[in-house]
């Protein structure tokens, strides 16, 4: 296995570009992000620069480029609200949640968790990547207005009429204007120079030689270097919030770049590895934790654009990284007269960008029920929290899809002692069920039978009393769950306690060493196993033949 994942040296022209080209679109967000989260510019660029450079190197997808995104942002500017609040003492607290997060991801890969991670109901992700591009939103209302960010979303809406009547016009006039540029720059400009970086460029020139005095909110001086180590602080009155805000980080960190990470296959025609990847990025978070940086994902904007300029190998991210990193180095103080309501509009393409328009429009037309999920998970993402709305929205989304599967489960759950009653008997076996006259009951089950079958099972254990013979046929089961399992022990004991007998059929495979766990076997003697369903009705009718003849015989007698 190779040190780093799908690296090679035939395309480092194409790396070369892609890399730079990424670099170029990261670098107005990673400022923005830095400082929509409360942790400063600096950090969105530290972050982009290290979890870009370490998630390349360690990463299981070669095109692609990491570093903070919309959902990890949030989640990060909670954190701060709620740990460090204003209280610079506290900032090391919250960066401990940054490398919390990806020691927990670390841990992800190790357990091979990767192939679960994105085995979530498209519902719910719809929902909730909705919800944080809504939050996004709200949240860069009040700098867009040229007011401060307000803490959270229930505090920016409750602003919103004292953002508009105390609106600084010079920073609504920037705002408007990044957001034209930002949605209509056309395609041939964008393909030398991305529309977040150009907006960035006219919105600061516009802001120093039109509104030099408008007290405007600017970025300021960034810190030129290298980041000093921020170290874990642990503290135990904020040790539950500490592990459940980088479980959460975590979480969101993997789902995010192994959607990414899926985006990247297709257009590459590659296939990633996704425990890899969570190691690879679970090594940048926790770099950038230490070191006072955002968390970061896989971009998916920024993969695409690494990809379409030639991007194909590792390189390419590390690239992007290293070109972030001569900007810090070297022009942190071109970042002093970068207005506030700039980035804000940047941020709002950002947040309208990441809902999910196609499924909001047409969702009511698949199913009223997804689309009652993904509204409550979006309303709990945004007036909640991001934990309670992926909650929510799993275990809803699972008690939708246990009772389908019951429902259908119940369909392949027949009681058969008319044979009339099913169309797939042979003749043979109608003719045989014909001679029973209803003394043979054929339960017959189809398809997997997990607990959403069990209650249909044991609604039909009261016509085993009404027969003689139960044949139990489970030829085309092939998955039997503990508690359908439990089901059949039991209306198996119920006839044996009635003196009926009991044949079952086609128990094979992983259904034999379930019944066999279950000491179910045991019970049936050998002469009562049968691997086809035609010699066990045979046995029925030779058994009844014989009963009534030993009845007859009683009579005569």
């Amino acid at each position: 296995m190779q040190f780093v994942n799908g690296l090679h040296f035939r395309n480092v022209k194409g790396d070369l570009f892609g890399g730079i080209t990424a670099a170029v679109v990261a670098l107005p967000l990673a400022l923005a992000f830095g400082v929509s989260s409360g942790a400063g510019a600096i950090a969105g660029l530290y972050g982009a620069i290290i979890v870009g450079f370490f998630a390349a190197l360690f990463g299981g997808t070669p095109s692609q480029i990491s570093g903070p995104t919309g959902p990890m942002t949030v989640v990060m500017g909670t954190v701060f609200t709620t740990l460090v609040a204003g209280n610079p003492d506290n900032i090391p607290v919250a960066f401990t949640v940054v490398f919390l997060g990806g020691l927990f991801q670390i841990l992800f890969g190790l357990m091979r968790l990767g192939k679960y991670i994105t085995l979530m109901p498209y519902t719910v992700i719809s929902g909730f990547m909705s919800g944080i591009g809504g939050i996004i939103i709200l949240l860069q209302v009040g700098p867009f207005f040229g007011h401060n960010a307000s803490a959270n979303v229930i505090a920016s809406v409750a602003k919103f009429p004292e953002f508009i009547s105390n609106a600084n016009f010079a920073a609504v006039s920037l705002g408007i204007l990044t957001l034209l540029i930002v949605f209509l720059t056309p395609a041939k400009v964008t393909k030398f120079i991305p529309s977040p970086l150009l907006a960035l460029i006219v919105g600061t020139i516009v802001a120093v030689n039109f509104f030099p005095d408008s007290d405007l909110r600017l970025i300021g001086d960034i810190p030129s270097g290298f980041p000093k180590p921020q170290f874990p602080v642990i503290r135990a009155s904020q040790f539950r919030n500490i592990v459940g805000y980088g479980l959460m980080l975590a979480v969101l960190g993997s789902i995010d770049s192994l959607l990414t990470s899926l985006v990247a296959d297709n257009i590459t025609r590659t296939q990633h590895n996704s425990d890899r990847e969570l190691i690879g990025q679970g090594i940048g978070n926790l770099i950038s934790g230490l070191c006072g940086g955002l968390p970061g994902a896989g971009a998916t904007m920024r993969t695409v654009i690494n990809v379409k300029t030639g991007g194909k190998t590792p390189i390419s991210g590390m690239i992007h990284a290293v070109a972030l990193l001569l900007v810090v180095l070297g022009a942190g103080n071109l970042t002093a007269n970068i207005p506030e309501a700039v980035l804000a509009g940047i941020l709002l393409k950002v947040g309208i960008d990441i809902i999910d328009w196609s499924f909001l429009r047409r969702a009511h037309q698949i199913s009223w029920k997804a689309t009652g999920l993904m509204y409550l998970v979006l309303f709990l993402t945004v007036f909640v929290d991001l934990i309670t709305a992926v909650a929510a929205g799993v275990f809803f989304a699972n008690l939708l899809t246990i009772k389908s599967l019951s429902d259908l489960q119940s369909d392949h759950v027949k009681a058969i002692t008319n044979p009339d009653d099913d169309n797939a008997l042979s003749l043979e076996e109608k003719d045989l069920l014909k001679q029973a006259d209803g003394r043979v009951l054929l339960f017959d089950l189809t398809g997997p039978m997990s607990f959403g079958a069990a209650k249909t099972i044991s609604q039909r254990m009261g016509i085993v009393s009404k027969c003689d013979v139960l044949i139990l046929d489970l030829s085309d089961v092939p998955l039997l769950g503990v508690t359908a399992s439990l089901a059949i022990e039991n209306m198996v004991k119920d006839a044996f306690a009635k003196k009926r007998q009991v044949y079952l059929v086609g128990a094979i495979g992983r259904v034999q060493r379930r019944l066999q766990k279950m000491k179910l076997l045991k019970l049936l003697p050998p002469d009562n196993r049968f691997s086809e369903r035609l010699p066990a009705l045979r046995k029925a009718i030779a058994y009844i033949n014989s009963d009534n003849t030993h009845v007859k015989a009683q009579q005569e007698s």
